[in-house]
Parts: structure tokens; C-alpha cells; sequence
């Protein structure tokens, strides 16, 4: 119980009393299951805990600005203003919370504990594993494609997860350098003959749109269909642009939703009804959703405070 906190732990249990939170909040921050294990900590547990010995490297956000996050979230104070606050960009706070449970489900520590696990370094490749690699370097030299591979690899071992890769990985693997789990010479053995990876028509200005996240950057099992959750979403406009109304696709099952816009098509009006239909579903079916640049997704930012669901945006010119 509070015995096996850490010394950071207890001194944010402190703070956190002394700034006027409940102990039911305090619990939640600082992942302890009952208000009542803080009540012990604040009054009967003198002793320090030990010592935590991860600290983020420069330019991350520490443990005490993730507190002035939590804190300025409850008093709905704005992306913006907490931003000013910490000196740092607002993008910078909006992902934060983004990437921790949205507006409201933001705990300190879990955040904090999520920044440790995603500092670790090295991983561990997916295409390390000799087996592995040699059946996909085989099957490259025969010019099989590598959506082709990740396939192939499902039917073969569908019960043995260690054989399976997404083809996301695989392009990795022959194009990013550093990743040298499959001779890069194996990239010529594409279809396309290329040994670098570039999006097609792909510019530098993002456009009007602020803080896009690209496709490109999507997590290799949104790709692989094999995890639902995952939604395309588009616009359909009417009939000189009287009428709208917006879709999102499931990947994994083509389940569709549709957005009702009775109105208009405006940034705010899709981002009401998009969180709307998202919040209607269980948390395990609200993962992601994919768009295209149009200026309907002008606040994006704040569908994914409020939902905790990021967006991904597609490449110009690419839907």
C-alpha cells in the first residue's frame, strides 16, 4: 500500500493536499486505489520511500509541470493558458493530455509512468528474431510484396504472435537507417524498385490545419486492420454544398457511423457530432481516427482533448 510509494509519490501527495485536492482525486493521481491509503500517507507514514531515479532528459515535461497540467484541467482552464504557464507550446500540452485519457481522465502519475516506459531505450526490433527475418528476407528475394509477407505470416502461424509483422514494419526495417534487421539491399527487391520511402506528392507546408499528425506516423497495427477501433472518417457534401453529412468507417469491421450536420459542415459543428458518436461506443472500440486535410477538421485538437482519440491526417492530394 503507501509502504511501497516512491519518495516522489508522497512529496506529490503533499502538494497536491496542500493545493486543495481531495483525497479522492489525490488517489487517483498518484494511482492508489482508496482514499483512504492517502489519509495514512499524510498522517501516520513518516518514512521517505525510495528514490526515483528516472528524470526526463531536456525539453520533456517533468512530474511537477504534469501537476500544473492536472491542476489547470480541473478549472477548465485552457490548452493555451496552461501552456503560458509552463512555458511551453500549446501543441505541446494538447498532446500530453491527448496521449493520457483526454480532458477527463488526465492522472499525473500514469502519465509520468507512461513518459519512463516510452524513454526506454534500446527496443527490442520486431525483425530480430532470426526466424523471422529470414523468412522475410526469403520471401523479399522472391519479390513478394510486403503487405504480401504479413499475410502470409498470419495463415502460416496463427497462433505463434512472434512470427508475425506488420508490413509497416517490414518497410521500416529496409528503408529507415538504423534498423538493419534486413540487409537494405533487400529495398531493391521491392516492386518499385526504390530504396528510399517518400510519400507521393507529399509538400512541406501542412496548411491551414494546426499540429496535423500524419499517416505516416500512424502505429503499424492501425495498417494491419487487426485491431478494431481504428476509423476512416470523410465529408460527403450535397448538392451545391446545401447539405452534409460525415462518415467514419471501421477498418476492421466496415461498421460505419454516421454523422448527422444539420446545420453546416463547420470545424465546430463536425466536432460536436463526431464527438458524439465516438463517446457512444466502449473505450476499446475509440482508438483512432483517419481524415483528410479539409478544413472541417480545423479543430481536431479539441475532439482529441475531449475524447482522448488522436487524428491522423492523409498526405495532399493522397485521401
Amino acid at each position: 500500500m503507501g509502504v511501497h510509494l516512491t519518495k516522489q509519490q508522497r512529496q506529490l501527495i503533499h502538494r497536491l493536499r496542500k493545493k486543495g485536492e481531495s483525497l479522492r482525486s489525490i488517489a487517483k493521481h498518484v494511482s492508489l486505489s482508496s482514499p483512504s491509503h492517502v489519509q495514512v500517507v499524510l498522517t501516520g507514514q513518516k518514512r521517505e520511500g525510495r528514490d526515483d531515479q528516472w528524470v526526463p532528459r531536456a525539453g520533456r515535461l517533468t512530474l511537477e509541470e504534469r501537476e500544473e497540467i492536472a491542476l489547470g484541467l480541473r478549472t477548465h482552464e485552457s490548452m493555451s493558458s496552461i501552456a503560458r504557464r509552463l512555458g511551453r507550446s500549446p501543441s505541446n500540452v494538447t498532446r500530453e493530455v491527448a496521449a493520457n485519457g483526454g480532458e477527463g481522465n488526465y492522472r499525473i502519475w500514469r502519465a509520468h509512468e507512461r513518459a519512463r516506459a516510452e524513454a526506454r531505450r534500446p527496443k527490442k526490433a520486431k525483425l530480430s528474431e532470426p526466424a523471422l527475418c529470414d523468412k522475410v528476407s526469403s520471401w523479399l528475394e522472391k519479390f513478394w510484396s510486403p503487405q504480401e509477407i504479413a499475410e502470409r505470416l498470419k495463415r502460416e502461424h496463427p497462433d505463434d504472435p512472434s512470427m508475425h509483422v506488420s508490413h509497416e514494419t517490414i518497410y521500416q526495417s529496409l528503408f529507415v537507417q538504423g534498423r538493419g534487421e534486413i540487409r537494405r539491399e533487400l529495398a531493391r527487391c521491392l516492386r518499385s524498385g526504390r530504396t528510399s520511402r517518400r510519400a507521393r506528392g507529399r509538400v512541406e507546408k501542412r496548411g491551414s490545419i494546426p499540429d496535423m499528425v500524419m499517416i505516416s506516423e500512424r502505429p503499424a497495427e492501425i495498417e494491419d486492420r487487426a485491431v478494431p477501433g481504428h476509423w476512416e472518417g470523410d465529408l460527403i457534401i450535397g448538392a451545391s454544398g446545401k447539405s452534409a453529412v460525415g462518415t467514419l468507417v471501421e477498418r476492421t469491421s466496415r461498421f460505419v457511423l454516421l454523422l448527422h450536420l444539420k446545420d453546416d459542415h463547420t470545424a465546430s459543428t463536425v466536432k460536436t457530432a463526431m464527438r458524439e458518436a465516438i463517446m457512444t461506443l466502449p473505450a476499446e472500440l475509440r482508438r483512432s481516427v483517419t481524415w483528410d486535410q479539409g478544413s472541417e477538421m480545423s479543430n481536431h485538437q479539441f475532439f482529441t482533448i475531449a475524447t482522448g482519440v488522436p487524428i491522423y491526417f492523409c498526405e495532399p492530394h493522397s485521401p
